[in-house]
């Protein structure tokens, strides 16, 4: 009748499903493997009509302002708290 004991059932069931499990994750790793690429290799772009090179423009100067040091504020005498 029964060939195998509820232990030895059990074993089989879980084995199946590891594998079962095992084949449905390596099946979406691939599948969005090649989705990936497939959506990577589009056609590619027209090429741009090519425009002629501008002359050579002057180069540009900045003028640039030297940091000045901050004036420290003075601070007055320190008062006197005291807790009750």
């Amino acid at each position: 009748m029964n060939l195998l004991s509820v232990q030895g059932t059990g074993a089989i069931a879980v084995i199946v499903l590891f594998f079962i499990c095992l084949v449905i994750v390596h099946v979406t790793k691939l599948a969005l493997l090649g989705y990936r690429a497939a959506r990577r290799k589009k056609a590619p772009p027209e090429p741009q009509p090519t425009t002629p090179p501008e002359p050579a423009a002057e180069p540009i100067y900045y003028i640039v302002e030297k940091k000045k040091k901050r004036v420290k504020s003075e601070y007055s005498d320190p008062k006197r708290i005291s807790f009750k």
